[in-house]
């Protein structure tokens, strides 16, 4: 399952081996349940919020993926605005913390990444609005 989100990235729930030495051994989760954690925690990521803005990281354009593997493991990239940034230390942690709550889920793992570097144009137009940026 991909889509297309307004900044052009593109978010995904599919098989892969991206926790390399994971050896938990899973039931393996069905279609509708991978899809199901797949939305809920695009969900769960429009609850945690950059602490400088009043805006939620999703919409800011600082996730730019999600997997779900059919055993429950999760793989989820981010960024950060800059590498600076002062939320660098709590924001995947928040991440990490937001994905592990969706039920089902055995394990998670968030890659801090710096390509594509982000701008503001991979914010979602609501949030460049509510920033007085359009």
């Amino acid at each position: 399952m991909t889509a297309p989100e307004p900044s052009g990235r593109a978010t995904e729930s599919v098989q892969g081996d991206i926790l390399p030495g994971a050896t938990e051994a899973a039931t393996e989760l069905s279609e509708g349940e991978v899809g199901r954690i797949y939305g809920d925690i695009l969900d769960a990521l429009h609850h945690v919020y950059d602490p400088e803005i009043p805006i939620n990281i999703y919409e800011v354009g600082l996730i730019y993926g999600v997997k779900v593997r059919p055993d429950g493991f999760v793989h989820i990239r981010m960024t950060l605005t800059s590498p600076s940034c002062p939320a660098a230390q709590i924001l995947p942690i928040e991440v990490d913390s937001a994905a592990r709550a969706i039920r089902g889920v055995k394990d998670v793992k968030v890659d801090i990444v710096w390509e594509p570097t982000w701008t503001p144009a991979m914010m979602t137009e609501a949030a460049r609005l509510s920033l007085g940026l359009l």
